[in-house]
């Protein structure tokens, strides 16, 4: 079972999406939109950049705090992850993407 791109709008009313791997944990997620075709946009982005691995930039902070964020050949943030307590779990959720991004299923949550 492929992960899923949840496409929302957020409190301000900006388009947003996220990227669930097939246990619905969201490791992904996007900046605000204010056009609904942007974010889509977006998403596209992601199924193309999330197999390269050059595109990951890994961060961690002096306290421990591993992420990491998705960036576009133009060197744009399209995504950025969750925080993970370890460097590990850090690579685990870069594979993460990688797997489920390319043939994740598409949910328009703004059409209710």
């Amino acid at each position: 079972m492929p992960g899923k791109f949840e496409l929302y709008k957020d409190k301000k009313g900006d388009f947003r999406f996220r990227l669930k791997a097939t246990n619905g944990q969201i490791i992904l997620s996007s900046e605000g939109y204010k056009a609904k075709p942007s974010a889509k946009n977006g998403i596209e982005s992601v199924r193309k950049n999330a197999v390269v691995e050059e595109r990951y930039e890994k961060k961690n902070t002096r306290k421990g705090v591993f992420s990491f964020i998705l960036k576009s050949i133009n060197g744009r943030v399209i995504g950025t992850s969750q925080t993970y307590k370890t460097e590990v779990s850090q690579k685990s959720g870069i594979a993460s993407v990688r797997k489920n991004a390319p043939g994740a299923k598409f949910e328009d949550q703004t059409l209710a």
